[in-house]
């Protein structure tokens, strides 16, 4: 494989591990909000990871690479949180109010996976850059 296709694999993974800390983030940011209806209240959002296997055959027989991809943004399936609540201005008519189904804590070990794995592909993006420099350094020798 290309020294260069390293940077494009590694770089989807720095968009993908992106769009999973920003829903991460939107998902802290709305964990403590309440709506009126289970319609209304807010659900967690997940991205769904897909791989880019790319099956073309470069001009040199190698493969010309891969990648991943966000293939979709999914709702948390878990239960929304239903509360008791008749003196809240959004209650409805039996009392009731819904919050989000986000658990705090869940959400902060899922930024740190996501930041740790956005850290791995930027040192990959830093060791392909030092094996194209060393291999300069050799030509020049």
């Amino acid at each position: 494989m290309a020294l260069d296709r390293i940077f494009d694999i590694a770089g989807s993974g720095l968009s993908a591990q992106l769009i999973r800390m920003n829903s991460t983030a939107s998902n802290i940011a709305n964990s403590n909000v309440v709506a009126g209806s289970e319609a209304e209240a807010f659900r967690g959002k997940r991205p769904v990871f897909a791989s880019i296997l790319n099956q073309m055959v470069s001009a040199q027989g190698q493969s010309a690479g891969g990648g991943v991809r966000v293939a979709d943004i999914v709702d948390d399936p878990r239960p929304l949180k239903e509360m008791y609540n008749p003196g809240h201005p959004m209650a409805n008519a039996d009392g009731y109010i819904w919050g989000s189904n986000v658990n705090e804590v869940e959400e902060m070990i899922e930024m740190l996976d996501a930041s740790r794995g956005y850290q791995n592909n930027v040192e990959v993006i830093k060791t392909a850059k030092d094996l194209m420099l060393r291999t300069l350094d050799i030509t020049k020798a």
